[in-house]
């Protein structure tokens, strides 16, 4: 139902300006995800309200007319005004919260963790945190279930962002590579495979990964503990594939093994903070800037430092 005589809301201002930009109303239509009728009708009801004809339909595209013209320089004014609007809006919401649920992948636990925890306290007035850490499946299936507001997890594959129920951003690129013990031969080919475990997400990238490349090596220990799996390969036990946050999270074996670049294609996988779309305003931006900062200065700076030819590979996203 067109708007009445006088008045022109917001969502006319935006079907007005993306004709403007698409030059169709059906093309508006679809970018808008309405049908274009709607378009129609809604334009039609900014040009009642304000009298004056915005767009000479004859042409194709469709042209601005003066009128047009002088509008759309107001029409984007107003959006931006109300989206800083609805953004200081959410931002007051937020430094009420009382109690913030995080969920974290145990990769950080080290320094990472507390190091955020203490940037959100310090930012956060008297809110209570709770912190929950874990496989990144379970962590997501939490996040989604509305058990946690955030979530630092890898993602778990094409597919998972497109649903439309979370919003990402992306936080660490971190690439697989082989870690042998000092003492083995450089093939790594006489030694057995101590394979992260398959119960999650990177055991099962870095089983695929082996099976793309044709490759069985023989497996004698399949263990979800990367200090575990670290200390078996200083013994001399086995080789492993791990990520440099997983080797920074047992940093006290380094001196024991060799770390090399993964044989065939590369592989890696890649962490990000998530959270329920539209749900926090723009706080999981803020966390996610936050915990950039302190990934840089704690893992990749210092990988980067023991590892230089990591730099094409280990890095922010």
């Amino acid at each position: 139902m067109p708007e009445p005589q006088g008045r022109v809301s917001f969502w006319g201002i935006e079907v007005f300006l993306a004709v403007a930009e698409e030059g169709a109303i059906s093309a508006a239509a679809r970018r808008l995800g309405v049908t274009p009728p709607a378009i129609s009708q809604q334009l039609a009801a900014v040009e009642a309200a304000l009298g004056s004809t915005l767009f000479d339909r004859s042409s194709r595209p469709f042209a601005l007319t003066a009128a047009g013209q002088l509008f759309r320089r107001h029409a984007q004014v107003i959006l931006n005004a109300e989206a800083e609007a609805r953004s200081d809006l959410a931002q007051a919401q937020l430094s009420r919260l009382t109690t913030l649920r995080l969920g974290m992948i145990e990769d950080f636990d080290a320094e990472v963790t507390p190091a955020l925890l203490g940037d959100l306290a310090a930012s956060m007035g008297e809110a209570r945190f709770l912190l929950e850490t874990g496989p990144s499946h379970r962590l997501l299936d939490q996040l989604e279930s509305r058990g946690l507001d955030l979530a630092v997890a890898a993602e778990l594959g094409s597919g998972t962002a497109d649903a439309g129920w979370r919003e990402a951003h992306p936080i660490l690129q971190d690439p697989f590579l082989a870690v042998r013990p000092n003492s083995a031969p450089p093939s790594g080919a006489d030694l057995p495979l101590i394979l992260y475990s398959t119960r999650h997400l990177m055991g099962r990238l870095i089983a695929a990964h082996l099976a793309r490349q044709n490759f069985r090596p023989a497996v004698r220990f399949e263990l979800d503990s990367y200090t575990a799996i670290l200390a078996l390969v200083a013994q001399g036990a086995g080789w492993t594939i791990l990520t440099p946050l997983a080797l920074h999270h047992a940093e006290r074996f380094l001196g024991a093994v060799e770390v090399q670049p993964l044989d065939g294609q590369a592989l890696s996988r890649s962490i990000s903070l998530s959270a329920r779309a539209g749900v926090m305003g723009g706080l999981p931006g803020q966390v996610a800037a936050s915990l950039r900062r302190h990934v840089g200065e704690r893992v990749v700076q210092p990988s980067l430092a023991r590892w230089p030819w990591l730099a094409d590979h280990l890095r922010l996203l």
